[in-house]
């Protein structure tokens, strides 16, 4: 199953289908699962996306029948009440639990949605993830975690305003996620977690996942050195920070780098 993740890691940005991948990031921690099971549950929404009626719609059409048919009719929800269970990141028992994450959720909504040849992103917003449907010229924003609803401009101001009181926040500079991106703070997602509960050896075997999904990520490099250090894993964290250095250009975080690669080579 590595050989997906590392695969994962040699691909296009562009190639990368986020349904397929957040699957197989999960398939690792569940080897009696059916990958085709859980492929058939994309292919499931995508085709009742097609037969309500998907040719011609606008954006806004098109964002109201993913929270119908994702929302309502396959019933995906943000799960408020045990927002920081680690299930909400495994892609797998978000099918199984109909609960998720904003991030993990919104790899549902937009992969759907690029199936049926739509253009849909997910937004990097402070704190939470939105996704956007439709071009750059006319798009709506949609709220996964909340079964779909529509997202205006107004809502998305106070909902950065609340992340970040003292200044006015501006909504022109929220950026679109690319794929691998999506990945990594899903794992992250699930990894601070995994540490904040004590349970460091997990959370270096997500950030051993998330440097084969994306190896040119030198924080996850730096993550997994810093977990590798704490088991006394001396000399994976000598490789992890040899890695790190050959994708870092910033001069003083290489300065960094090779000082503590010297320290643990004295």
């Amino acid at each position: 199953m590595h050989d997906d993740l590392i695969h994962l890691g040699l691909i296009d940005d562009a190639d990368v289908v986020l349904d397929e991948a957040a699957l197989a990031l999960a398939l690792p921690d569940h080897p009696r699962a059916s990958r085709e099971a859980f492929q058939g549950v994309f292919q499931a929404i995508a085709d009742r996306l097609e037969a309500a009626g998907s040719e011609g719609l606008d954006a806004r059409s098109q964002a109201e029948l993913l929270a119908i048919v994702i929302g309502d009719e396959f019933g995906f929800v943000g799960d408020s009440a045990t927002y920081d269970d680690p299930a909400n990141t495994d892609m797998i028992q978000v099918i199984e639990r109909r609960r998720g994450l904003p991030v993990s959720l919104s790899i549902l909504y937009v992969a759907a949605a690029r199936r049926l040849g739509w253009t849909a992103n997910i937004l990097d917003v402070p704190g939470h993830v939105l996704v956007l449907v439709g071009e750059e010229a006319v798009p709506v924003m949609i709220d996964p975690f909340r079964g779909g609803e529509p997202v205006d401009r107004d809502q998305l101001v106070a909902l950065l305003t609340a992340m970040d009181p003292g200044r006015i926040a501006a909504t022109n500079h929220i950026a679109t996620m690319p794929n691998r991106a999506i990945l990594l703070r899903l794992l992250m997602n699930a990894a601070t977690r995994a540490e904040a509960a004590g349970d460091g050896r997990r959370a270096l075997i997500l950030y051993h996942r998330m440097t084969l999904v994306a190896p040119d990520s030198g924080h996850a490099w730096w993550e997994r050195a810093r977990l590798e250090l704490t088991s006394g894993d001396i000399g994976a964290a000598r490789g992890s920070l040899s890695a790190m250095l050959e994708i870092t250009r910033e001069p003083e975080l290489r300065a960094k780098v090779s000082g503590i690669l010297a320290s643990l080579h004295a």
